[in-house]
C-alpha cells in the first residue's frame, strides 16, 4: 500500500470504496482513497488516512467497489474530425455501425440527408464518415455513380475509415472541377475508371484534402464551433481528461481557441498545427502551458497516407492490393523529401517538438534520414520528436528511433480492425505479426504510446488497452503473438506514458500527490480480468480536476 501525502487540512473531496491504481512505478501500486483538493491531488493511501482530510464540506465519492485510475492522455487523435464523425452519417462497420455493402451505405446516407434536411439545406453537403471498403461485401470503394443514387444536385462525401481517401458523387466532382483532363495533384490520385482518365469517384490524399477543407468552408464557422464540441464529448466519454487535435490548421487552432475562451472545454486539449502550412504561426502560438484548458503543443508533419488504404509508402511491394494498382505498386509520399527535411530542421531549430505521421517503411526511412541531420545541427535538447503510427516497420528502424531519441505512437487497434486485411493483402503474412510493434520497442528499453487515431477508430479506451494485449482481429485471429504486452505495460502506454510524450508528466499520467485530479472509473480492474474481456469493460466516469465531466451511472457523493 502506497501513502503520500501534502498536508492534512480538510479536502474538497475523497475518492474511495474501490481499487484505486495509481500508475505510479514500473509495477503496479494500488491505493485505497485518494483526496483532492482545488483540482490537485493532496493525498493518495489508506482509507484511514483520509480522516485528517474530511471536514464537514468534503465530499466523499464512495466509488462502490468500482475501479479508478489516472485519466487517459490521448497521444494522437484528432477531436474536430471526431466531431465531424459524431454528426455526419455514420458509415462504419461493425461493431460500430452497420454498414457492410454499398446498398447499406447508399440507404444511410438516404436516411440521414432526409433526417437532417435543414442541415443539408443549409450547407450543401451530405456527408458520411467511416466506410471501409475491407469490409464491405463488394471489397471496394463506391463509385460516383453509386452515390448519384444519393443525389445529383448535393455534393455527397463519404469520408475513409482512415481519413486519407474519401469517395464522392458527381455533384462533388463537379465542385473541386475534377475531369479527365484534370491531372493528379503532387502527393495524391485521383482514381479513374478502367482503360479511360474518367473519375469514378474515390479521392486520396491531396486530390481528397482541399474538398475537406471546401467543404468546412460552407459549413462556416459556426459548425466547426460545433464539432469541437461534439468531439471533446466523444473524448470524455471514453475516459480521456485531455484530447488532441493532432493536425489542425490556423483557422481550425483559432476555432479551438474560440471554444475554449468560451469556457466551453471541461477538459484540456492540445493541437499540432500543419508544419508545411504555416510556421509562423506554429512559433508564435505554441506553449508549454494551458489557457482556459487548450494550447498549442508543436508541429505535424505528414509524410505519407493510410496503409489499410494502399497509400502509404512502403519500401517494397504491397503484399496483394485490391484495386487498379500497377505491378509493383508501393505507395507514394504525400510530402516531397525536401519539405520533410526542412521542416524537421525548423522544429529542431526552434526547439519545437515535432510529430510525424511515417506508416511505411520508406515514409520512417526519409522521417530518420531528416532526424539524423537536424540532430547533428542541433543537438538534443529534449525535444521528444514522436514517430506516429508506424504501422509498417522494419527491426533497424525501431533501433534508430531509440538512438534518434524518439518515441513511438502506435496504434494497435489495427490488429483488430485491419490485421486480417493486412495479412492478406498489405503486407502479407509475416511482416503482419509485426505491425504495431509494441515489444520491440519494449525489447530496447523504450517507451511507446497508443492512440486510437480517432476518428479512423472511435476513441475507445478499452478497445485500444484490448487490442494492445490481445491482437486479435475480428475473426478471433492473434496477430503477432510475440508483439503482445502485458495490461500494465498497455495501460502504462495510455497513462504516464503519453503524460511524458507531451511534457506533462510532472502534472498528468498518475495519481500522486501535487498532480492534476484527473481520473477514470471503469466497471472493473482491467488487471483482474480475463484478458480475453478487456474491450467489455466500461467507462462509467471521468474526472477532470476534481470534477466529473462524463458520467455514465452517477457516483453520488455523501456527506460525513
Amino acid at each position: 500500500m502506497s501513502c503520500n501525502v501534502a498536508r492534512a487540512t480538510p479536502a474538497d473531496s475523497v475518492y474511495t470504496g474501490g481499487p484505486i491504481l495509481t500508475m505510479a512505478g514500473e509495477n503496479p501500486v494500488y491505493v485505497e482513497a485518494v483526496a483532492v483538493e482545488d483540482g490537485k491531488i493532496v493525498y493518495a493511501g489508506t482509507a484511514e488516512g483520509t480522516k485528517a482530510f474530511t471536514g464537514t464540506d468534503t465530499k466523499t465519492h464512495d466509488l462502490a467497489g468500482r475501479f479508478m485510475l489516472p485519466g487517459f492522455v490521448d497521444p494522437h487523435g484528432h477531436m474536430v474530425m471526431g466531431g465531424i464523425q459524431a454528426l455526419s452519417a455514420n458509415m462504419l462497420a461493425p461493431p460500430d455501425g452497420k454498414v457492410t455493402d454499398i446498398p447499406e451505405m447508399v440507404a444511410t446516407l438516404k436516411g440521414w440527408a432526409t433526417a437532417n434536411a435543414g442541415t443539408v439545406k443549409k450547407t450543401n453537403v451530405i456527408l458520411g464518415f467511416g466506410y471501409d471498403n475491407a469490409q464491405l461485401k463488394e471489397l471496394r470503394h463506391p463509385t460516383k455513380e453509386e452515390l448519384d443514387a444519393v443525389s445529383t444536385d448535393v455534393p455527397v462525401i463519404v469520408v475513409h475509415q482512415s481519413a486519407h481517401l474519401a469517395s464522392v458523387n458527381s455533384a462533388a466532382l463537379k465542385l473541386m472541377g475534377y475531369d479527365a483532363s484534370t491531372k493528379d495533384p503532387e502527393g495524391g490520385v485521383i482514381q479513374r475508371k478502367p482503360g479511360v482518365q474518367e473519375p469514378n469517384g474515390t479521392l486520396e490524399e491531396t486530390a481528397f484534402f482541399p474538398l475537406i477543407t471546401k467543404v468546412l468552408g460552407q459549413i462556416g464557422p459556426m459548425g466547426m464551433v460545433a464539432f469541437a464540441k461534439a468531439g471533446e464529448q466523444q473524448w470524455k466519454r471514453y475516459g480521456y481528461t485531455t484530447a488532441q487535435e493532432a493536425r489542425s490548421v490556423p483557422d481550425v487552432a483559432r476555432v479551438l481557441r474560440q471554444v475554449a475562451d468560451q469556457g466551453a472545454f471541461s477538459i484540456d486539449v492540445i493541437t499540432f498545427p500543419d508544419v508545411l502550412v504555416d510556421r509562423d504561426f506554429i512559433r508564435e502560438n505554441v506553449s508549454s502551458t494551458y489557457t482556459n484548458h487548450f494550447r498549442v503543443a508543436g508541429a505535424k508533419l505528414t509524410i505519407d497516407g493510410s496503409p489499410q488504404g494502399f497509400t502509404a509508402w512502403r519500401d517494397r511491394p504491397y503484399y496483394a492490393p485490391i484495386g487498379n494498382y500497377p505491378r509493383g505498386y508501393s505507395g507514394y509520399a504525400a510530402a516531397k523529401p525536401e519539405d520533410v527535411m526542412g521542416a524537421v530542421e525548423w522544429a529542431f531549430a526552434n526547439n519545437i517538438q515535432i510529430l510525424t505521421h511515417a506508416n511505411g517503411e520508406a515514409a520512417s526511412d526519409l522521417l530518420i534520414k531528416a532526424m539524423d541531420a537536424a540532430e547533428k545541427n542541433h543537438p538534443y535538447k529534449d525535444q521528444r520528436p514522436v514517430i506516429i503510427h508506424g504501422q509498417f516497420l522494419r527491426e533497424d528502424q525501431m533501433d534508430s528511433f531509440k538512438r534518434l531519441h524518439m518515441i513511438p505512437s502506435l496504434f494497435p487497434m489495427h490488429t483488430y480492425y485491419w490485421g486480417d486485411w493486412h495479412c492478406a493483402h498489405t503486407v502479407g503474412p509475416e511482416v503482419c505479426q509485426n505491425i504495431s510493434p509494441t515489444k520491440w520497442a519494449r525489447a530496447r528499453g523504450m517507451i511507446f504510446t497508443t492512440h486510437s487515431d480517432a476518428p479512423v477508430a472511435l476513441p475507445d479506451t478499452m478497445r485500444v488497452l484490448d487490442a494492445t494485449v490481445t491482437r486479435r482481429s475480428r475473426t478471433g485471429k492473434v496477430i503477432g503473438e510475440a508483439q503482445k504486452v502485458d495490461v500494465y505495460t498497455a495501460l502504462r502506454a495510455m497513462t504516464i506514458w503519453p503524460a511524458f510524450q507531451i511534457f506533462e508528466e510532472k502534472n498528468k499520467g498518475s495519481i500522486e500527490v501535487g498532480k492534476e485530479a484527473d481520473f477514470v472509473v471503469l466497471s472493473a480492474d482491467p488487471l483482474k480480468a480475463d484478458p480475453e474481456t478487456l474491450d467489455q469493460l466500461k467507462v462509467l466516469e471521468t474526472i477532470k480536476d476534481g470534477t466529473t465531466v462524463y458520467s455514465a451511472r452517477q457516483i453520488q457523493p455523501s456527506r460525513p
